[in-house]
Parts: structure tokens; sequence; C-alpha cells
């Protein structure tokens, strides 16, 4: 823990070394790490009868979050024994202290690379992809994710569906991302990092993009926003297998692919051909998932209004072309408080843990979980003595 650059002089200085202590358990909404680590504490000063007043750095003038921060040190501090009252200043870094935070977050001279490729990387990628739009995609992404977070894991998703943007939506976020001179700072929802084209656009304005522009957003999205050091990074692709799942394969070549399908024979022939793109691209395909697999019916039977056994057929053949085993990792019912949740931008899997289909996607999660993050080709830096 660094400590702030101002500290005064305090007549009962184990009450200061406290109060120190209990900023460190102040968490930047948006960077997840402690404001003492982040240079953000710029002094702290207790009066003799108890009151602390303590000076923070916000990264902008407009940090959205500013409220969040102060309540959240306030009640750090107000929980200190000894302590009084406590004043709360916001301050705004000079362009020096904010060169300090970005090299402190990208490395020295805050160079911008893709981090999920660097060697020291164990960031599992998820590309999740279906071979047409409307299989539920863009939910079984949100749903995996949160689910993921729920478990403590430190996770982050980029929208590159750029045409059909719906994660922000889906996740019930409003709030734009925080631009700290070229650092993006996403918005964090359920403990989940999220960027999307749709936090960029005014209402419901098309976009209407050429494959490179479609690459270069892609890019930016992954080298510009900072996610800080994440367990799962999920991508939720656009359907079919044009310019950004190329894009894709080019940026994260060790992104694994999660092929979504509906139970249907038809839908299942289209999403071959998203998960046989892995032949062409050298990637791994983590597995298959069918959505709306079946209608429970109050009878307790089950009604298949989409044919059965799609999944299935579909792991079978992807297993063939690619010559390795590719699981179907789960089957997840129709229901209606998935739709419900989605509109309301509360992922089923928190709203509604204990229904059908909330029951589903936490245990795709939990076999997400259970992949432990990559040690390959990593040098551990273990020398002979």
């Amino acid at each position: 823990m660094s400590a702030p650059k101002d500290q005064a002089p305090a007549n009962n200085p184990p009450l200061l070394q406290a109060v120190t202590t209990a900023l460190g358990t102040v968490i930047d909404p948006e960077l997840r790490r402690p404001i003492t680590e982040l240079g953000m504490v710029d002094s702290v000063q207790v009066s003799e009868d108890g009151r602390v007043t303590v000076a923070v750095l916000l990264t902008i003038a407009g940090c959205p979050l500013r409220d969040t921060i102060t309540d959240d040190a306030r009640k750090a501090l107000t929980a200190v024994p000894g302590v009084t009252a406590v004043d709360v200043d916001l301050k705004v870094m000079d362009q020096a202290q904010r060169d300090a935070l970005k090299e402190k977050l990208r490395g020295p001279g805050g160079a911008r690379t893709i981090p999920f490729n660097q060697p020291e990387s164990l960031t599992k990628v998820y590309a999740v992809a279906s071979g047409k739009g409307g299989v539920g995609k863009s939910s079984v992404t949100v749903n995996l994710a949160t689910a993921l977070a729920a478990r403590g894991l430190r996770v982050g998703i980029v929208d590159a569906d750029v045409y059909g943007f719906s994660v922000p939506a889906l996740m019930g976020i409003t709030q734009a991302p925080t631009q700290v001179d070229d650092m993006i700072l996403p918005p964090v929802a359920y403990g989940v990092k999220v960027i999307s084209i749709g936090m960029f656009v005014t209402g419901n304005q098309p976009v209407a993009w050429r494959g490179p522009m479609l690459h270069r957003a892609l890019e930016q999205f992954l080298t510009d926003v900072y996610f800080g050091d994440l367990d799962a990074l999920f991508l939720d692709l656009p359907p079919g297998t044009g310019d950004i799942a190329i894009s894709v394969a080019q940026l994260l070549p060790k992104a694994e692919i999660l092929v979504v399908t509906t139970p249907q024979a038809a839908a299942a022939d289209v999403a071959e051909r998203a998960g046989a793109i892995a032949t062409q691209t050298g990637q791994k395909i983590a597995g298959v998932i069918e959505n709306m697999s079946y209608l429970d019916m109050p009878d307790g039977g089950r009604m298949e209004l989409f044919g059965s056994g799609g999944g299935t057929v579909l792991t079978g053949r992807l297993s063939s072309t690619l010559g390795v085993p590719v699981p179907l990792l789960g089957q997840i019912p129709l229901d209606i408080q998935l739709r419900e949740g989605g509109d309301a931008g509360v992922p089923i899997v928190l709203g509604k843990p204990d229904s059908a289909a909330g029951v589903a996607l936490a245990d795709i999660a939990a076999q997400l979980a259970a992949t432990p993050r990559g040690l390959a080709g990593m040098k551990l830096g273990l020398q002979p003595r």
C-alpha cells in the first residue's frame, strides 16, 4: 500500500495509521483496485478530536462514480474506532499523475498492447459464436459471465456484435465508459467489466461500417480498454463467419470458441459452419451450448418446440471435423423468466437462480470455472540454486 503524498502530523499516530489502513479497503469502482494502490489518496489529516479530512484524486473531473468513491471512503473511515467525523475532499489528477497511473496499470511506458496475448496472461478468452441470429447467444454470454463473477472470478465482456449490440441493455448498463487520455475504463455491472459500441452511439443509432472499421473497433476495445487481470473474457460475436470472427482469430489467436445453437436440425447445420471455422484459424472449441432446448409443461412433461438433438448432432460433427472431442456443455430450456430478466437488465442466474434456465446456465458456468487458467508455454522464472 502506498502512503498518501501529504500526510500531516497527528497527535494520535495510531489513529492515523488505522485511518490509512481503512482507506486501503476502499476500491475504485472502475479499476477494481484500492485507491491507495492507485495513488488516489492525496492527503490525510487527523485532528485532535478525531475528525478526519482526506483528499482523494479523481482520474478526471467528470468521474461518473465520484459519489460512490466519496460514500465508500466515508463509510470505511467512519467505522474506525476513534473517528468522530469524516470530510472527503475530491480533487482531480494532473497530467503527470494520470501518466503515473497509466504506467502502473499498463506497465512500464504504458504501452498499448493486447494484454490477453502476452506470455504472462492467464486469462481464458471465450468467443461466443452462432451460425445464425436469434439463438440467444447474447443472453448466454451475459449469464455465463455474471455467473462466473458471482463465483468470485474476475470477468469481462467485449460486445463484439457491432451491428446488433445488446449486452449493455441485458446488463442494465446506462453509464458511459470513463476515458483517461487514451485509456478507457469500462463500466462494471454485477462485477463484470463491459465494453460495447452501444456505449458510444446516440440512442438506437445504427452502425454502418465495413470490414476495416469493424477490425479497428475490436482492436481498440482490446488495446485501449483497461480490463485489468481477468480470469475470463467473453466476446459476444455477431452470427456467422464474417469479418469479426476473422478479426478475433487474428487479434486473439488463443481464444476458444463457444458455439450456441438450438435443437433444430437446420440451426445445427448453420452452427456447424461457425464452429468449423476453427479448422482454418487453428482455434480450439470449448464446447457447444444448446439453447431453447425444451419447454417445461405444468403437468411435468416437456414440449420440444424446436425439435431435439441438434446440440448432440453438432458436437458429433465438430468432433469428427476437428479430430478432437467437442463436449455438449449443457441444454438450456425455454424460460419466460430468462426473457424477463434480459428486459429488466438482471441476468437470470442472479435474479432467478433457482429457475430451470438459471440452473442450466450456472451449471455451464461451473464447467468453465473448473477449467484452470493456462500455464502452457509460460516461463515461471525458476532458477537452480
